[in-house]
């Protein structure tokens, strides 16, 4: 593993379920909802080797009516955690007999004891829309209370502004249903959604933009608030934030926080694609965005939008095309030409990303992902073979643009940008090439009205400069560039966010002898039987700064005579 979740409630079924909803696997709680009944003996076969996703499977082994013993003696886990993970199943089969509109208030209210999301409870009861569900316990008074951690063991009194939620049972609590420990201030509030679990594509860089984003809330004077699941990062400690919600950075979680604390804005440009990916239900409940908006951030995830702003704008982009289907596909590749690049939209470290060279192993690619992502919308790009990659990485506050940094990658386009090298500043690409990418970069976060960081991936074939996708937040690298060059980037980003300050009123200067260069970590010796090639899937599991004084450095010499010029397909 590379990484992990830690979820905090008052009984372990709620615990276990808000722990599977922070993992962002698409779970809603513990199980698998109809997406994968294995038959019995399948399930007690896989339990002879542990696997991933063996808790999943212990709860379809106890809906499939297989006995704690039997599980007990296959897995060696204590039946007490057994007879937990049996409360759920019996819970789900007793919200299974209902509708929604004839549920009891009080199945309900144990429902969420348990820790069910509106989401599951939804499924269960045949309704359509979590909204409902959350709607009815809201006006039958079930809503979360918000407990302190105890940092000081009860051995004296704890103050530390570090909250988890529970369901209360309203018999227990005070006049008003409910005893909060977390006291809303009158000041005003922003709100940083975090990225969640570590993991390939996601690490720990967003945690650094986390930090150094609630330390600038703080300087301009508003009340930092941190929602995060990841017990490694330092976004979680209990003193960097004015207040810290330990929840799962899930729709359901982020949005009774927002009820209690009504924030000023919430800023979703640090906490990666976790963060992003939010944006759209914060925009329709009309919660205010803090820096770029919602419909400019869609911009630059929709494929098809960006193109067109891409050929309004006159920057060139590798031919592409839009598929559903397995036919479609094969057309538009027909149109752009092979070979292309297969990919899901709206992901992140090239999940599911596929190089194919005909129209057999396209169709191979599409199934694939379809069965894996249905309904997606599956991009298709011509693929510009053997050519360089570069990025950029850059602030914009409105009036000006400023290029952090132009990286240059040492391995070929179609590498994932996660697992190349990268030299900080460009070494090998042409001044004119350089100035083609700082205007274009500056073009597009004009035109996307861009209000803080911004990066922007670029190709370079036969001395034309292609771009070939943008990303409205901080990026892998952003951390980086700050570091090599000494200048705290996110800091003034979250700045320029929030909209107290310019950045002309920042004096940046840039303190590099010589370069920097990105080196991806592997893990391969971890895994012997996984293919070592590197494609447009990222692979790497963490990354290191090499600083050189000038290209005539050995490692750097070694480093670029051997760049790999294979890739994976």
């Amino acid at each position: 593993s590379v990484g992990e979740v830690m979820a905090i409630g008052r009984t372990f079924p709620e615990a276990i379920q808000k722990a599977c909803q922070s993992l962002e696997n698409e779970a809603i709680g513990l199980g698998y909802y109809g997406k994968s009944a294995l038959k019995a003996d399948q399930l007690l076969e896989k339990f002879k080797t542990p696997a991933w996703d063996r808790i999943f499977r212990i709860k379809d082994a106890l809906m499939a009516g297989i006995s704690i013993k039997t599980i007990h003696q296959l897995t060696y886990i204590d039946p007490w955690f057994l007879h937990q993970i049996q409360l759920i199943v019996n819970m789900e089969k007793t919200l299974s007999e209902f509708h929604i509109d004839s549920l009891p208030v009080d199945l309900l209210r144990e429902a969420k004891h348990l820790g069910f999301s509106d989401k599951q409870i939804a499924v269960l009861t045949k309704c359509d829309e979590e909204e409902i569900v959350y709607n009815k316990r809201k006006a039958l008074g079930i809503v979360r209370s918000y407990k302190m951690v105890d940092t000081c063991a009860a051995e004296f009194e704890a103050t530390t502004p570090y909250f988890y939620s529970t369901f209360e049972d309203a018999a227990l609590s005070g006049d008003n249903g409910l005893t909060n420990e977390s006291k809303v201030s009158d000041r005003k509030k922003i709100l940083v959604l975090g990225s969640g679990p570590n993991r390939i594509g996601q690490g720990i860089e967003f945690d650094y933009c986390c930090v150094h984003g609630l330390n600038a809330i703080k300087e301009s004077g508003y009340e930092a608030i941190m929602v995060n699941c990841n017990p490694e990062t330092v976004s979680t400690d209990f003193d960097i934030a004015d207040k810290l919600y330990f929840e799962p950075v899930f729709w359901e979680h982020l949005w009774e926080i927002i009820e209690l604390e009504k924030p000023y804005g919430v800023i979703v440009q640090l906490g990666g694609q976790t963060a992003l990916k939010l944006a759209r239900k914060l925009e329709e409940k009309g919660i205010r965005i803090m820096g770029t908006s919602f419909d400019n951030m869609d911009i630059a995830e929709d494929r098809g939008r960006f193109s067109d702003m891409l050929k309004t704008l006159e920057i060139p982009y590798p031919q592409y095309g839009t598929a559903l289907t397995a036919d479609d596909a094969m057309t538009v590749a027909k149109e752009v030409g092979y070979p292309v690049l297969v990919r899901p939209s709206y992901v992140l470290g090239g999940q599911r990303m596929r190089i194919v060279i005909n129209e057999e192993e396209l169709e191979k690619a599409v199934v694939s992902l379809l069965k894996h992502l249905p309904g997606n919308h599956i991009l298709i790009d011509h693929f510009l073979d053997r050519c360089q990659e570069a990025e950029i990485d850059g602030i914009f506050d409105g009036d000006d643009f400023h290029v952090m940094g132009v990286m240059e990658h040492i391995e070929p386009a179609g590498i994932h940008s996660g697992d190349s090298n990268a030299v900080l500043p460009a070494f090998n690409l042409s001044p004119l090439e350089v100035t083609t990418m700082e205007f274009y970069a500056e073009k597009i976060a004009r035109a996307l009205n861009i209000k803080g960081l911004i990066n922007v991936q670029f190709a370079i074939k036969d001395g034309t400069v292609y771009v070939i996708e943008a990303n409205p937040r901080a990026s892998r690298t952003t951390p980086f560039i700050a570091k090599a060059y000494q200048i705290p980037y996110l800091n003034i980003a979250t700045k320029v966010m929030l909209g107290e300050k310019k950045l002309k009123d920042f004096k940046l200067e840039k303190k590099l002898k010589g370069y920097a260069i990105k080196e991806p970590v592997f893990s391969f010796n971890k895994f012997p039987n996984v293919n070592k090639e590197l494609g447009p899937e990222m692979k790497s599991t963490g990354e290191a700064i090499r600083f050189i004084k000038d290209l005539r450095d050995p490692y750097f010499r070694k480093l670029f005579k051997e760049r790999s010029m294979l890739l994976s397909r």
